[in-house]
């Protein structure tokens, strides 16, 4: 997990310098500190916030971006996993900051934020690949959810912005842009943190689409999704043997597209027009 930490600069009063020295990165959690500032700052200027709105931070790690989140005088929640940390981050809790020690996977959002009347949330995460889905999976209904930035591995930042045509380009990426408009940020080289991990590492931004693309059949539209992509090295008519083919086949000649077209050929707006002719 690429946790961001203090390096010792611009440091709250209230917090002691050592107690951030002494915390070294855990293997077992897959963390690596991230060191430098002007990331730090480009992180927490990727979202701009009222007063009323919430920030959640998932992986607060030392605390290195929950000071300049503070800074945004919005109501902030942190989740952290670590409880070696404790000692740390509760020194950053007062009326608007709320500190809670549990895996974000199993926390209930709406519980632990009933004391704030909050507008928009926005959530800034600084997560392991493998919890990367589960995550987006986790909040991707909340009503008041308007943004999400993502530190993430650069491969998958790639994957979720994928445009079609690009091997990258897969069914989470159709999936995303259904509610989000992602934009790809900047790049974080591995030597910025501490211990280097092996991969290099991406900032990845989420804007809620406020109308999204009409369709007929939710349930629909995802299972064609990801059963167009089920085998991506064999042609869409492959994949949707179980479809009715005439229907898909006389859209696909509409946009111009023959029948040995794949799924990565396509963009969200014909896979909504082709559930649409389905439903």
């Amino acid at each position: 997990m690429m946790y961001l930490e203090w390096d010792g600069r611009n440091n709250p009063s209230s917090l002691d310098w050592m107690d951030y020295m002494e915390i070294k990165a855990k293997k077992s959690l897959g963390q690596n500190f991230l060191q430098d500032e002007n990331i730090l700052k480009n992180i927490a200027n990727s979202i701009t916030t009222k007063t009323n709105d919430l920030i959640i931070e998932i992986g607060p790690g030392k605390g290195a971006l929950t000071k300049y989140l503070k800074e945004k005088n919005s109501f902030l929640i942190c989740y952290e996993i670590d409880e070696r940390m404790k000692e740390i981050l509760k020194k950053l809790e007062d009326n608007k900051t709320k500190i809670i020690f549990n895996d974000f996977l199993q926390a209930d959002i709406i519980n632990d934020s009933q004391e704030f009347a909050y507008e928009n949330i926005y959530i800034i995460a600084n997560i392991p690949y493998y919890i990367t889905t589960p995550i987006i999976k986790k909040v991707i209904k909340q009503e008041k959810l308007k943004s999400m930035t993502l530190l993430i591995q650069k491969e998958v930042a790639e994957r979720l912005t994928a445009k079609p045509g690009s091997k990258s380009y897969g069914s989470l990426t159709v999936y995303l842009n259904y509610y989000f408009n992602i934009n790809y940020l900047f790049n974080v080289s591995k030597y910025a943190f501490n211990p280097i991990p092996k991969v290099e590492s991406a900032v990845v931004n989420f804007e809620r689409i406020k109308n999204k693309i009409s369709v007929k059949n939710e349930k629909l539209f995802f299972k064609l999704i990801n059963d167009s992509f089920k085998m991506k090295r064999k042609t869409l008519k492959n994949n949707l043997k179980e479809y009715n083919w005439t229907k898909i086949k006389t859209i696909l000649e509409k946009r111009n597209l023959n029948e040995s077209v794949r799924a990565e050929e396509l963009s969200i707006e014909i896979f909504v027009e082709i559930a649409n002719a389905l439903s």
